[in-house]
């Protein structure tokens, strides 16, 4: 059964200008179940992180000041919007689907969370609307439980994930590889175990080759026997922000040859979906769908 992370907290209103991406979240399962390929039964209503599993990942300063609403305004702003208590409940439920999702990963193959791929957080900073970095918090969980000896996270979001590059840059056992916009955001970039920068523009041909010629490798050589998929929709054409030119088609190209690549291995996968920032909300949800439906297809 697919199981999916999902909690109405995850559409929790931010202040005005941040509002429209927030729709997606309760938009995506919505029309899943539309079709008829989800149910009530799919969905799953993750809890808040414990405090001793942020600790894993996160600087104990950093998180007491996220905890406490006390993180100095020159701090909040580099994350983009004001802290509430309710911002931060929403973050620790987004770390909790994703490690509920790793679970149910590694029982059905594929699991995914609604919102997730929080990638700008670092142990000690917030960035680019992200506080809590939900993969690194469950791949470090996976670790610390004795439950996994190598990760490979696949970040294909258009914006570095500078973040996870960061908290992992002395993690052996955690290998990390981010295709994304070179001059796009974060513009200080970390580095990953494997970056791949590609220029503006850049359309599905060229896209998804490079992907092709990299990604088997990656997993024949470093053999995980887990994996973490970042698979925001910011990559297409119309997104306001991506600047590259992919097609919605090339996007779920790209979805099937990562999911095959993780089934046809037997490597449990956890997917959370990232960035998309297309004027057209549809555009946004359908690619997010597109996700889900080859899953379905490769899966069950």
């Amino acid at each position: 059964m697919l199981k999916i992370a999902f909690d109405p907290i995850y559409a929790h209103p931010l202040p005005e200008g941040h509002r429209f991406p927030m729709l997606k979240y309760e938009l995506i399962p919505g029309q899943l179940q539309h079709e008829g390929l989800i149910s009530e039964d799919n969905l799953f209503s993750p809890t808040a992180v414990p405090e001793d599993v942020i600790l894993l990942t996160h600087d104990a300063n950093y998180w007491h000041q996220l905890r406490d609403l006390t993180l100095p305004p020159k701090e909040q702003r580099r994350i983009g919007f004001p802290l509430t208590e309710q911002l931060i409940e929403r973050e620790r439920r987004i770390a909790q689907g994703t490690i509920d999702g790793c679970y149910f990963a590694r029982q059905y193959g594929v699991a995914f969370n609604v919102a997730g791929g929080t990638h700008h957080a670092g142990t000690n900073w917030g960035e680019g609307f992200c506080m809590l970095n939900d993969q690194a918090i469950a791949a470090n969980y996976l670790l610390n439980k004795g439950l996994c000896k190598s990760i490979l996270i696949i970040d294909l979001d258009v914006h570095q994930g500078n973040g996870t590059a960061q908290v992992f840059e002395s993690e052996p056992r955690v290998f990390t590889f981010s295709m994304h916009g070179d001059k796009n955001f974060p513009f200080r970039k970390e580095r990953s175990d494997l970056d791949i920068p590609l220029e503006d523009g850049i359309e599905d041909e060229a896209y998804l080759s490079l992907l092709k010629d990299t990604l088997p490798g990656l997993i024949s050589k470093h053999k995980p026997d887990f994996i973490f998929y970042l698979s925001g929709v910011d990559v297409l054409s119309s997104d306001k922000l991506g600047k590259l030119s992919l097609s919605k088609e090339a996007c779920k190209e790209r979805d099937r040859f990562v999911l095959s690549a993780c089934k046809n291995k037997g490597i449990p996968v956890q997917v959370s979906m990232g960035g998309g920032y297309s004027p057209q909300i549809k555009d946004i949800v359908e690619a997010h769908c597109n996700t889900y439906r080859v899953a379905m297809e490769l899966y069950f």
